[in-house]
């Protein structure tokens, strides 16, 4: 099968960067579109306000971009390093909300192939009793998922 978008959800931790490239090298060697998301929820003022004050000089870190905007950037950088260049181009696509729902609204949105996503998650004791993004992606995307094993033992 050849995929011609592929997606990566990704949450700015370092598991999550091993998602995205292993997602860049496939979007590169297929010359597909890579699409990185990030879902998030928006820090309150009051939150906002308080970490200020406590970052006195560094309070402009709180401002501007959001997490979700850092993340993807980031992330960014790790499908570059990874082979993303050869991809048909790479979109950022930042929403908010629940992790899963917004994985499986951006796939749909940008006619996702295939949606790749660590394993993190799927083998811990909360995992099991709630459920894990990867596990209820599984479920509901509207594409092919890869769930790419990101924790260094398998374990989440």
């Amino acid at each position: 099968m050849v995929y011609r978008t592929v997606m990566a959800g990704t949450d700015g931790s370092t598991s999550s960067f091993r998602a995205v490239s292993a997602a860049a090298s496939l979007a590169g060697a297929m010359g597909a579109t890579l699409v990185l998301a990030c879902a998030y929820l928006p820090m309150r003022e009051s939150e906002r306000a308080a970490a200020a004050d406590r970052l006195g000089d560094l309070a402009y870190k709180v401002g501007g971009s959001t997490p979700a905007d850092d993340a993807l950037r980031a992330a960014r950088g790790h499908a570059v390093a990874a082979g993303a260049d050869g991809a048909a181009g790479i979109v950022l696509a930042a929403e908010e909300g629940d992790a899963v729902d917004v994985l499986v609204a951006l796939a749909g949105r940008h006619r996702a192939d295939l949606l790749v996503v660590g394993n993190r998650g799927l083998n811990s004791l909360a995992g099991r009793l709630l459920g894990s993004v990867p596990s209820h992606v599984t479920h509901r995307a509207p594409c092919d998922v890869l769930i790419v094993r990101t924790t260094p033992d398998g374990r989440s």
